[in-house]
């Protein structure tokens, strides 16, 4: 495993996730404790990104527990289609939220949060966590985070497997 994560600082943004994904991938193989690997991959997208708030939920007796995070504190249980989170576990897709404000049901965990993604974890079609990213801006996030979070979340989703 590595211990450096390599990101040019001037990358375009298409470009620094092309070049983290594969040390995200390097960074979980062979790890089998889910646990970990969220606090690593959780990790690895603040320090590229420098986001507000990364980190995961893992479904727990039909409720969204808060798992390994980067950033300020956070709610700690979200029902079934509360939120953003919640709709995307409902939903079984991603969410791009350009402003928080604008989303029916918005759980403020944090009044700083302007924009947010939600990537669900699948496994056999069933959503068993998500992905949460959070930015301080609005209109933070577009289809090329779609695109290679939902990567990650397949990524990690192997991980449920083993």
């Amino acid at each position: 495993m590595s211990e450096n994560l390599i990101i040019e600082a001037n990358a375009s943004k298409e470009e620094k996730y092309a070049t983290l994904l594969p040390q995200i991938e390097a960074v979980i193989d062979g790890e089998p404790d889910l646990i970990a690997n969220m606090a690593n991959v959780a990790s690895m997208i603040q320090e590229t990104f420098q986001f507000w708030w990364t980190g995961f939920y893992r479904v727990i007796d039909n409720i969204l527990v808060l798992g390994p995070f980067q950033g300020p504190m956070a709610c700690t249980r979200i029902k079934f289609g509360k939120g953003v989170c919640g709709t995307a576990w409902k939903e079984s897709n991603t969410i791009v939220v350009p402003n928080v404000d604008e989303f029916p049901g918005h759980i403020a965990c944090s009044s700083a949060s302007k924009s947010e993604i939600v990537v669900p974890i699948k496994v056999n079609n069933e959503v068993v966590g998500v992905l949460d990213i959070d930015s301080e801006k609005l209109n933070t996030f577009d289809d090329t985070d779609r695109k290679w979070l939902e990567k990650v979340a397949v990524l990690l989703s192997a991980v449920y497997n083993s």
